[in-house]
């Protein structure tokens, strides 16, 4: 070992003082300053120590020391190991290692020196420090950053494909030659894979496949020392192939058999083929595709992505009373296989497909379709437009009924037949409806004469062609008007027409006037318009303020129909310029068509007799029970108000004794009163001296007798017969109460209660009705 001495001096002036007052010390200050100071010095050799020492313990490590001469003088040494690792002799100054020391945990210590003076403990010297290194020997074997390490490759890959890197580390001095230097060996799978003194792993074949080993662990060896057998370490390696598309599919099986029902819907599954392909699935896309066999075009195969497995579908309707078995080979194969790594055993795979079609129950099949008709509008003497067809299709062969399922306008507009037979129960209008479409089913009948729940349908269309059934309408535009000082020929109005019919090839529309006796003239503007003009000009308004111009509108159908239409033309007031200025207004007109005429007079009709119905029994309600009020009455009563028919009775003073409706009540109930003889019948009155001249009240009172005598069933002479009739020349009209007995009227007549007995009859028909019906 190599040792440095390091000199401090220190120079130190002596001081002019007492001798007893002399010290040695760090810091001397002197209070002369012509006196000089003298530099001291600490002095020692660097210290190194090797690591790992195997002789006894204390090793030595090195010397301080310091120019002070001093007998008292006394070395110490301070810091973090200090007087534990390390430790200083106090006289000499030599220093100790009093623990073996491992560079790899520690290369160098820091300490301070310091000498003191034993008596005191003051410094002789400023402290100073000192660092002790410690050398390195080759005494740590390489170790692996970790126990595994893993990599991966692609299968098939050429050889020298780096897989992966390892590395280990040596804890020993890298500057010193050879005790860092790692190296490293493949010890176990060094058959297919090495290497380099960098770490890199590499591989050694190209034929490292996937499918027949998917894992290597291999083991690397990590050492230092170049050339010599020094100590080492291991590792472990799992390296993995990678897989790579090199594989073709291949069948798990020969052949497959497969059922299916014929109603098997188009694009539904009838089964699955499945191969095997080694690959991952990410490398597996197999192709499916025909090789053999008829029918080939009615199904399909298609590859599912997740499974891999083939899809067979059917692409077209199966029928098994035309096919019940379908045999066909089918191929699978990889398109995106890498050729280049292609193993022998064949590029692609063939198996047998077999296809079983079963039989069902299948509803009827309409031929024909689809079903359109053709009808002129309007015709009545076409019933029958055409049928529709369907069979069953199974071998059974029954019967099929035709049922209509909806239509479109909804109505019984057109009928289907349980044979299929369609039908027209009236003409068809176009203006209503240009076509009609109808849905019609057809359904077996069973065995037992019910129909199957199964049944298939068809659209009907039926175009109405269009007759020539509706003449054309004017399109009312505004209101035309006229100034009073027109000039001939000024333009009106352009009018225009409509028709509900179908544009007649032939032509325009034609328009004339329906009189040429007015003050308007209609040219033709050959375009399906026409113009109102002014025919001789200046209007009278005081003559007429709004004119009415009957137009004729022809069309060039087959037949040809016309229409009248009426323009209401106003004649207004108007400035210089020709500016309407004043114009009266006028109501409206509203067309009605008849039909809605018709409707309005029946709502009308029905209207009027209902209330007619509704006060006819309102009057038999309120008879009855003024009836049956009379009724209430004893038998004497009503025998007291019956009298002769020769009783000319006491006039207004006697009403109380003559209530007619007694006598009606009686008679139409069928009641007959009991013959007790009426005191008033006993009574005579004296003959009054009649005269020719007594006029036509007396002939009318003698007929009136004669009938009552002759024909019990009429009322009585003086009841309402004679009461109601004044006479052809009285000027008055009736003054008899009694035919309001029948009115419905709303007058209140308890008023006459309060009259007096005089008119307790009267009270008693025209007061209030009872509440209670008389039982008898």
């Amino acid at each position: 070992k190599m040792n440095l001495i390091l000199l401090f001096s220190l120079f130190l002036a002596p001081a002019f003082a007492d001798k007893e007052s002399q010290k040695t010390n760090q810091n001397f200050s002197s209070n002369n300053a012509s006196h000089k100071r003298l530099k001291r010095d600490w002095i020692w050799n660097q210290m190194h120590i090797k690591e790992e020492i195997d002789t006894p313990l204390p090793h030595h490590v090195g010397k301080i020391t310091s120019s002070v001469r001093n007998n008292n003088a006394k070395y110490i040494i301070e810091g973090e190991y200090a007087n534990t690792i390390f430790k200083v002799e106090e006289t000499s100054g030599d220093v100790y290692a009093f623990e073996r020391l491992d560079r790899e945990k520690k290369a160098e210590y820091e300490l301070t020196a310091l000498i003191i003076d034993r008596r005191n403990n003051q410094s002789l010297e400023p402290p100073s420090k000192f660092i002790i290194k410690v050398y390195d020997i080759n005494d740590n074997v390489p170790v692996f950053v970790q126990k595994v390490f893993n990599g991966s490759v692609p299968e098939m890959s050429p050889v020298g494909t780096s897989v992966t890197k390892v590395t280990a580390v040596d804890a020993d001095d890298p500057t010193v030659t050879g005790h860092a230097t790692v190296t490293y060996q493949v010890i176990k799978g060094d058959e297919y894979f090495t290497v380099d003194d960098s770490g890199v792993i590499s591989t050694t074949r190209a034929d490292l496949d996937r499918e027949n080993q998917s894992t290597y662990e291999i083991i690397v060896k990590a050492k230092d020392a170049p050339g010599s057998s020094g100590d080492s370490s291991t590792a472990t390696v799992i390296i993995t192939l990678t897989d790579i598309n090199d594989n073709f599919p291949v069948f798990k099986h020969p052949s497959f058999h497969f059922k299916v029902p014929e109603n098997i819907s188009v694009g539904g599954e009838v089964g699955r083929v499945k191969v095997e392909d080694v690959d991952e699935p990410q490398h597996r896309n197999t192709k499916y595709s025909f090789v053999r066999g008829d029918y080939r075009d009615t199904f399909e195969i298609v590859a599912n992505p997740f499974t891999n497995e083939g899809i067979i579908r059917p692409k077209k309707p199966l029928d098994f009373e035309k096919i019940a078995e379908y045999r066909f080979g089918i191929e699978a194969t990889d398109p995106t296989v890498d050729l280049r790594y292609f193993k022998s055993g064949g590029s692609r795979s063939i198996s047998t497909v077999t296809i079983e079609v079963t039989d069902v129950d299948e509803p009827p099949v309409f031929t024909k379709l689809p079903y359109e008709f053709k009808v002129r509008e309007n015709d009545p003497e076409i019933r029958t437009l055409g049928s529709v067809w369907a069979h069953d299709p199974d071998a059974a062969k029954r019967k099929i009924r035709f049922i209509r399922r909806r239509a479109n306008p909804n109505g019984d507009y057109i009928r289907v037949s349980d044979t299929g037979i369609i039908q027209l129960p009236k003409p068809l209008d176009r203006e209503f409806s240009s076509s009609y479409n109808i849905t019609v089913a057809a359904q077996e009948i069973l065995e037992d004469g019910h129909l199957s729940d199964r049944e298939s349908h068809a659209q009907v269309h039926v175009i109405v062609t269009d007759e020539n059934d509706n003449a054309p309408e004017l399109v009312y535009p505004e209101e035309p008007r006229v100034c009073e000082n027109a000039a001939p020929g000024k333009v009106i109005i352009r009018i225009s027409a409509t028709d509900k019919d179908e544009i007649s090839p032939r032509g325009f529309f034609k328009y004339s006037l329906a009189t040429e006796d007015s003050n308007f003239s209609l040219v033709e503007n050959y375009d399906n318009t026409a113009n109102i003009t002014v025919k001789y000009g200046q209007f009278n308004r005081e003559l007429a303020k709004i004119h009415y111009l009957p137009v004729i509108i022809s069309d060039n159908g087959d037949p040809e129909l016309s229409s009248t239409n009426t323009l209401v033309i106003s004649v207004c007031k108007c400035n210089e310029k020709g500016n309407f200025t004043f114009c009266e207004e006028r109501a409206k007109q509203v067309g009605v068509s008849i039909q809605a005429l018709v409707a309005i007079f029946i709502c009308i009709f029905t209207i009027i007799v209902f209330f007619a119905v509704i006060t006819l029994l309102i009057l038999l309600r309120k008879r009855h029970k003024k009836d049956l009020s009379s009724l209430g009455r004893n038998v004497a009563e009503i025998h007291e108000q019956l009298v002769t028919y020769d009783e000319e009775g006491g006039g207004e003073m006697d009403t109380t004794s003559y209530d007619v409706s007694v006598l009606n009540s009686v008679r139409k109930n069928g009641i007959k009163p009991e013959a007790v003889p009426s005191p008033y019948a006993q009574v005579q009155k004296p003959p009054g001296n009649i005269t020719s001249g007594a006029g036509e009240m007396e002939m009318m009172i003698e007929v009136k007798k004669d009938e009552a005598d002759n024909d019990r069933d009429l009322l009585p002479y003086d009841t309402l017969h004679i009461y109601g009739y004044e006479g052809a020349e009285s000027i008055a009209e009736s003054l008899s109460s009694l035919e309001s007995g029948s009115s419905d009227s709303d007058i209140d007549y308890d008023f006459l209660n309060d009259w007096g007995p005089r008119f307790k009859m009267l009270a008693e028909l025209y007061g209030s009705e009872p509440n209670e019906d008389f039982v008898y």
